[in-house]
């Protein structure tokens, strides 16, 4: 009874067998996806910082990386290197005390005579290396270059414009032109020469690297000049434009030797210890007045400014 049943069962099996894998299956039969169950995680609390280790927190922190395996990389002090100028004036030329004052006929004129020939050695090597590199440098047409140089600077100062200004100065140079006179007014003009601009000093530093060399020349300018600063407001803050004075400089000009699309730029200027000292500026403030209309104007109505009421201050 047991083998007929289980013959049966199996022919059964075989023909259900078939019939599956000859019936196609449907096209929007998909299996079904993966069953995600959310699970609970366990509870994380906020704990505060013991009272008192907030500011030795920072002392042990590579203390504690040490100890826990941990490199820290190492923080280096990173400066910025402008490599198309130097970033000071090398060997700066000294001027003799009194110099545009004395004659060279007396005692004292004769000591800065003899002064000026002994350091020439140095300057007719750093001339003979700037030759090198710019065979068109001669120091007689150079020096009157440099006055070129110098009143470009001071006009494209008066008038800001920034892409003349930094094609004539270097990046040494234009910060200390252009600081503080965001809201004045400049007019500057150069009235005549005194005496015919000459090169004085000229030194041949290298710099970051052996053979890196900048050429610096420090020439002499004796000229009558004016000079007048305008608050934002139109009030006079220093000298005139009418007031020529006269003004002995020594500009340092300097140009990168090795790079051949380098240009000759005003670098600096040498104040000498002896020079007498600058005229302060005069700081002007707003005075609180009337509220104009557009076809009004500020003389034609007399106005008068109060002044400030006396207050007697108690300790």
């Amino acid at each position: 009874m047991a083998a007929p049943m289980r013959r049966t069962l199996l022919v059964l099996h075989r023909a259900s067998a078939l019939v599956l894998k000859n019936s196609e299956l449907p096209v929007d039969v998909r299996r079904p996806g993966p069953l995600l169950l959310p699970v609970r995680t366990k509870k994380r609390y906020f704990i505060p910082p013991a009272v008192g280790l907030k500011g030795k927190q920072g002392e042990n922190s590579e203390a504690r990386a040490r100890a826990a395996g941990m490199v820290l990389r190492q923080e280096y002090l990173e400066r910025p290197i402008n490599v198309s100028c130097t970033a000071a004036v090398f060997d700066p030329y000294i001027p003799p005390e009194g110099d545009a004052r004395l004659s060279a006929l007396s005692r004292e004129g004769l000591k800065q005579r003899s002064e000026q020939l002994r350091q020439t050695a140095a300057s007719q090597l750093a001339i003979r290396k700037i030759k090198e590199h710019d065979p068109d440098f001669k120091t007689k047409d150079f020096a009157e270059r440099a006055q070129e140089i110098f009143v470009e600077a001071h006009q494209a100062l008066t008038q800001f414009n920034k892409e003349k200004l930094h094609s004539l100065v270097t990046e040494r140079c234009y910060p200390e032109m252009t600081r503080g006179n965001r809201y004045r007014t400049i007019r500057w003009a150069l009235v005549e020469s005194l005496e015919p601009p000459r090169v004085v000093h000229a030194r041949c530093p290298d710099m970051v690297t052996k053979g890196n060399l900048y050429g610096q020349v420090t020439v002499r300018m004796h000229s009558r000049q004016t000079l007048a600063i305008y608050d934002r407001f139109g009030r006079l803050m220093l000298g005139g434009e009418e007031q020529p004075k006269d003004v002995l400089e020594y500009l340092v000009i300097e140009r990168h030797l090795l790079n051949p699309y380098g240009r000759w730029r005003l670098h600096g200027k040498i104040v000498p210890s002896w020079a007498p000292a600058k005229d302060a500026i005069i700081k002007t403030v707003a005075i609180p007045g009337p509220e104009l209309q557009p076809w009004e104007e500020f003389d034609s109505l007399n106005y008068h400014v109060p002044k400030p009421q006396a207050v007697q201050w108690y300790k």
